[in-house]
């Protein structure tokens, strides 16, 4: 199915990019989050004449989403998590776990914008974690795992 990006998208383009991809992924995620827009005939020509507004619209979100990482930038998230006695969690600490403790601390951001390269951390610890707010924007907080 070929889609309008109305957003630049990570591995895929940019604002204003046509686009082929699975019926699927357009379905179920680019069109309801209002990523992307079909690419009829009326759509580019809607898209045309609303470019302006787009890119407007984009870079007044890069804009604050540069203000957030600066103000997220290094912050320390602490948890606590029952420990077996060679440091291990009994459980793990995913990437929802991460997203309600920031969003305690005032960060409000999706559990899918949480880069855990290796998994759910599953060690007492300081752990750095990756957080994509924007597809230009990725912060880097600590997640210090205590065990209690």
């Amino acid at each position: 199915m070929e889609v309008i990006l109305l957003e630049k998208v990570e591995k895929l383009g940019n604002l204003g990019d046509l686009v082929n991809v699975r019926r699927g992924f357009a379905r179920n995620y680019l069109l309801p989050k209002e990523k992307a827009l079909q690419a009829t005939e009326s759509n580019k020509k809607r898209f045309e004449a609303q470019r302006k507004a787009y890119e407007a619209r984009q870079a007044e979100l890069l804009h604050y989403y540069r203000d957030l990482g600066a103000r997220m930038e290094g912050t320390t998230v602490q948890l606590d998590r029952r420990v077996a006695e060679a440091g291990r969690l009994f459980g793990s600490v995913a990437n929802a776990d991460i997203a309600d403790a920031l969003e305690e601390q005032g960060f409000e951001v999706e559990r899918g914008s949480i880069l855990l390269p290796h998994g759910p951390i599953k060690e007492v610890g300081d752990h750095e974690v990756q957080v994509r707010l924007h597809p230009d924007v990725i912060v880097t907080i600590t997640v210090s795992v205590a065990g209690i």
